[in-house]
């Protein structure tokens, strides 16, 4: 009786913790341009919902938190294209940041924001949604969403997911984290640490099935694009490419980039306003030309091009051959297996601990960590003149990128078999 008080009581308070998350992000709105986006996106949701999806469609629902679940979440929606044609998808994103990039995507058949979860709004959801298949993306929890999948009786699934130790699940107050991962018919997860973890609280329908990012990159890497323009900046010199930036990043880049004239430099700023690519081009002193500004002879004469657009930076990587990834100084580093996959010796700031793909590299020797413009000299400058070693690290990359593919197929066949 105590635990069913504590549970409608811990329920009541994460009811309420949400609904003062939505309108502290509608107050934000109001100067904030993310948050805008975040509240008029959900505006009329479930009438647009309502007007888009038929009560015939059979749907499989795909939930993703932003552009880098996304990434996660494509390989499986192409196979349920591929194979179960009879299916139409739903993609639902939590972020701006995801659903402004890829609201768009042909590869579901709609597209919009999650609704906040609140328990009316999630009955509105699925009721309209009626999804025979519900698939969350790595870390996404959403407490009322899950217990009414599951009262509904809808196939549920999270993948590419990983847990660990210090997370709420195995903490003594996460009794109702626990009770949610109850809705999933299936666990998969990206490692043994986590399944070993679940079993602990009494887990067992867990699949230690990889990460769904592997396959996504090698279906990047066999659709690679040729670019005219990369081509006429490279010529004959060797290019270093710079992915997904911040300005910590960008600062001990520009001693590299100053050290050896001789080497082309692509950046690729994470944030593409106009006062972080005036500032790099101010401090590449004129030798900086942006990727929508260019002509060839622009391009020809300029060491640094700004890739200041969005949708190629996976095929740049083809061209290079070393990579720095961005975000190492902040929050955490950016996607590093599309660089590995292209078999890059690969570079990044010191917080890449969350990242299993990182540490894996760092252990194997295809990625370096590095704090300073100094340590990222250090690094560069073997793997600039020894292309023995270069030839090793790169041949390091890829075939960890290729040994960890496989996750989407384990998925399809067990989630569309059960």
């Amino acid at each position: 009786m105590s635990r069913k008080i504590t549970t409608v009581t811990f329920m009541l308070l994460y009811n309420f913790c949400v609904a003062v998350y939505a309108r502290l992000i509608a107050l934000a709105s109001l100067w904030n341009p993310k948050a805008k986006l975040w509240t008029t996106g959900r505006k009329n949701v479930f009438e647009r919902m309502a007007r888009a999806i038929s009560p015939s469609d059979r749907i499989v629902w795909i939930h993703v938190a932003s552009l880098g679940e996304f990434e996660q979440g494509r390989p499986l929606m192409e196979q349920i294209r591929k194979q179960y044609p009879e299916f139409k998808i739903l993609l639902t994103f939590f972020s701006p940041s995801g659903y402004e990039v890829r609201k768009d995507y042909k590869g579901a058949d709609y597209i919009f924001y999650m609704p906040i979860d609140t328990p009316r709004n999630v009955g509105r959801f699925l009721d309209i949604a009626h999804p025979e298949i519900a698939v969350f993306v790595k870390y996404e929890f959403w407490l009322n969403y899950l217990r009414q999948l599951k009262a509904r009786g809808t196939r549920t699934y999270v993948i590419s997911s990983i847990f660990r130790r210090n997370s709420i699940f195995f903490r003594s107050y996460g009794f109702l984290w626990r009770q949610a991962l109850d809705a999933f018919d299936r666990i998969f997860v990206q490692n043994e640490e986590s399944r070993e973890l679940l079993h602990g609280i009494g887990f067992d329908n867990v699949i230690v099935a990889g990460d769904t990012r592997f396959d996504r990159v090698a279906a990047i890497a066999e659709a690679v694009k040729r670019i005219d323009a990369i081509e006429t900046f490279k010529g004959d010199a060797p290019l270093f490419i710079a992915g997904s930036t911040w300005r910590p990043d960008e600062e001990i880049l520009m001693e590299l980039i100053a050290d050896n004239p001789r080497i082309k430099f692509v950046i690729a700023p994470h944030e593409m306003d106009e006062a972080r690519i005036n500032r790099i081009m101010t401090q590449t002193c004129g030798r900086a030309v942006r990727y929508t500004h260019c002509d060839a002879q622009s391009l020809a004469r300029s060491q640094v091009l700004i890739l200041d657009t969005v949708g190629i930076l996976a095929s740049v990587y083809r061209y290079a051959s070393w990579a720095y990834i961005g975000g190492g100084f902040g929050v955490g580093i950016h996607n590093t297996l599309e660089a590995a996959t292209f078999a890059l010796p690969i570079a990044f700031g010191p917080n890449y601990a969350k990242f299993k793909e990182a540490r894996d590299m760092v252990a194997l020797g295809a990625a370096t960590k590095v704090e300073s413009a100094e340590e990222l000299k250090r690094w560069f400058a073997p793997l600039r003149d020894d292309s023995v070693l270069r030839a090793k690290v790169s041949s390091t990359a890829k075939d960890y990128t290729v040994k960890n593919q496989g996750a989407t197929s384990l998925i399809m066949r067990v989630a569309f078999d059960d």
